[in-house]
């Protein structure tokens, strides 16, 4: 798809609306602008995820994060073109092996990680905190892309949903990967073992008290 922009502002969209890619014009308030900015969203996360990470994203996984970068601007493509019988330019469309080839990666991925025994803290390195936001995005974007195929299924094609839950699942797992110590893992009633804050100066008056160190 050859993209050439001498411009950024235009003003066009100053009544409220926006383009799409067959040229017709809808509300910025359109289901289907909020499903492909999602998209955008969770692609901006990945990146930030690259550029922020201090070594513990390996080189294989930023391989295939960078793939995904390109994936989510084929998927932005094909949100932001409304199918057509006839259309007169052929739009880019992602099919199933887009799919396939994340399921691919998460196989890969997961294979040398230990099970899960509990829920995981979105945390740990700045890659694998980065990369569990944006598994939370691309979470929120399959909802938004379910959102618009209730609104219009006539005019909208289906695959990009199922891409988008197979991508959280795959940046869920990179997040894993990209935390060498192990997981931050969930301890239900956790904050119940944390002592108040009036606590720890009771305890620290009280040590001061019969002469001990604070």
């Amino acid at each position: 798809m050859a993209v050439n922009l001498t411009r950024i502002y235009t003003k066009t969209g100053d009544d409220g609306t926006t383009g799409l890619a067959d040229f017709t014009r809808v509300p910025k308030t359109h289901v289907r602008l909020a499903a492909y900015g999602d998209v955008d969203e969770a692609n901006a996360v990945v990146g930030a995820a690259l550029a922020l990470q201090t070594g513990e994203i390996g080189e294989r996984e930023a391989a295939i994060l960078l793939a995904v970068q390109n994936d989510l601007f084929d998927v932005g493509a094909d949100l932001s073109t409304p199918v057509a019988p006839d259309p007169k330019h052929p739009p880019l469309r992602i099919d199933e092996s887009y799919v396939t080839r994340l399921e691919g990666w998460i196989d890969e991925c997961n294979a040398d990680l230990e099970s899960l025994r509990s829920f995981i803290l979105r945390g740990g390195t700045p890659g694998a905190a980065l990369l569990h936001q944006a598994c939370t995005v691309a979470r929120r974007a399959e909802r938004s892309v379910w959102a618009l195929l209730e609104a219009e299924p006539e005019i909208t094609h289906a695959v990009p949903v199922t891409y988008l839950n197979r991508l959280s699942d795959l940046l869920f797992v990179l997040a894993r990967k990209a935390n060498p110590g192990g997981d931050v893992l969930w301890r239900p009633r956790a904050s119940q073992e944390l002592p108040s804050g009036r606590s720890r100066r009771v305890v620290k008056s009280l040590r001061l008290r019969d002469g001990g160190r604070a």
